[in-house]
């Protein structure tokens, strides 16, 4: 690498950057940057000029010379880059809030990374990283992909096997979350712990032993009862059936209460939904306030709101992931990678979410073994649903869709599942031009979205802008 590192984040208008800022700074002797590139698209401009002068106020308290750029042209922000991260998201909230609100209207579950929500994000997500990897292969051909867009291990998955790009790790805070909360509650210090994690992105299993290697792992089971069990905030906190955790001998990811707990979880969505909003709508205005805060040209560090963001700990995942990397460092992280034998019960060749020592080749996967019986069926039955909406969402095959909407736990098949596909693809039709001939038969048919809002959203930008 040449002197002085060149990062470019997709998606740099987000609230997070601030976050990403942080834990540059932080780790500035290790990860001597030159200059960052914060791209966006035309309708993030105005949250990429925001976002971007903050982060140059960050740089300037900090005492470090380093230069931030703002711009809506990815190849020049992408030539000679280094290392490229994203956290981009293709139609903004109001695209999650359709994600959410159209499967609520027909009573299932619809959220950013799970269930209906989750694969139309992969649907209008993976085209665009595809692009990304493209581009990377002209501009920047040795640099690293260091993925935080969600689904962080579908998106991951897709750069892999269809971009074929193996410089890629995907990434996400909630292992760092539980390895951040979850010492306190046996009162053990955190490096004292080895922790062991194998799964998906947003469904992965963990396992702890002591600095003796005695398992522990019941021990702090019986202490999620009784403790913050470290949450986030996105996720309605629920407590898991105490003798199944037991029984597995493994703590699964708080998203694993959509599955685990899905009628109570449900019920709560929808609750939601018909009072005060679903989550995508609440983080509007959280967004809201937290880009007013930016606005403050006295402010130059991290304001504590972002906590409430949802994306805690997101620094210290995707910083400390380039810095080892850059560094050889051999760091011991969670992350989205080939398998290569490491969880036994999926392919070799798939992306899982798992504990790795992360250097300049990338990450060395940490063996976990095979999963007990009805973790390995649920593990593989989730495998074979992302691998689907993948190759739907390369392809434009709606056969292909729907076989993975079938396949969802989340997603009760059926009349009404397939109405709700349906209506998503009316909803997205902007950001799903591989389904144009799909989403022209539904025109034909007649089948429009029935939830007010989502219509709205999908109809009228002014409405949209002002929701």
């Amino acid at each position: 690498m040449h002197q002085g590192i060149k990062i470019a984040t997709i998606g740099g208008g987000s609230s997070y950057t601030p976050e990403l800022m942080e834990g540059f700074i932080k780790r500035y002797e290790e990860l001597p940057i030159r200059e960052i590139w914060l791209v966006d698209v035309e309708e993030g401009k105005e949250k990429l000029k925001i976002v971007s002068e903050m982060a140059q106020r960050m740089w300037d308290a900090s005492p470090y010379d380093v230069k931030i750029y703002a711009t809506l042209d990815r190849e020049e922000a992408l030539k000679d880059a280094d290392f490229v991260t994203t956290q981009f998201r293709v139609g903004q909230l109001n695209a999650r809030v359709k994600d959410e609100r159209i499967p609520a209207y027909y009573g299932m579950l619809g959220q950013e990374t799970n269930g209906a929500g989750g694969m139309f994000k992969a649907f209008r997500t993976i085209p665009v990283i595809l692009s990304v990897v493209e581009d990377m292969k002209r501009l920047c051909p040795e640099a690293w992909l260091i993925n935080f867009a969600n689904p962080s291990g579908m998106v991951t998955e897709a750069v892999v096997r269809y971009g074929k790009w193996e410089k890629v790790i995907g990434l996400c805070n909630v292992p760092v979350m539980a390895m951040m909360t979850e010492p306190v509650m046996i009162s053990e210090k955190k490096e004292d712990l080895i922790y062991k994690f194998a799964g998906l992105n947003h469904f992965h299993w963990h396992k702890v032993a002591d600095a003796k290697g005695n398992d522990c792992t019941n021990d702090l089971i019986e202490q999620l009862y009784a403790e913050d069990n470290g949450l986030p905030k996105n996720i309605f906190d629920v407590p898991f059936f105490k003798e199944q955790l037991l029984q597995m001998q493994m703590i699964p990811c708080g998203y694993h209460r959509y599955y685990y707990r899905e009628e109570e979880m449900l019920n709560h969505a929808l609750e939601e939904y018909q009072t005060v909003g679903t989550r995508a709508q609440q983080v509007k205005q959280t967004e809201a306030e937290l880009f007013e805060l930016y606005k403050d040209p006295t402010l130059d560090h991290k304001p504590e709101q972002l906590q409430q963001r949802g994306g805690a700990y997101y620094s210290d995942a995707a910083c400390e992931t380039i810095a080892s990397i850059y560094g050889n460092k051999e760091t011991q992280i969670v992350v989205s990678t080939k398998n290569e034998g490491a969880v036994p019960d999926l392919p070799a060749d798939c992306v899982v979410e798992v504990t790795a020592y992360v250097g300049a080749q990338g990450a060395r996967n940490v063996a976990f073994g095979s999963l007990p019986p009805a973790e390995r069926g649920w593990l593989q039955v989730m495998k074979n649903m992302e691998l689907l909406t993948i190759e739907a969402a390369v392809t434009g095959d709606y056969g292909t869709a729907l076989q993975a909407f079938t396949i969802n736990p989340l997603v009760r098949s059926g009349e009404t599942a397939k109405r709700m596909m349906d209506e998503l693809f009316i909803a997205h039709q902007d950001y799903l031009p591989q389904f144009k001939e799909t989403i022209a038969r539904l025109k034909k048919e007649g089948i429009t979205v029935q939830d007010d809002l989502a219509r709205q959203l999908s109809e009228n930008k002014r409405v949209a802008e002002e929701v």
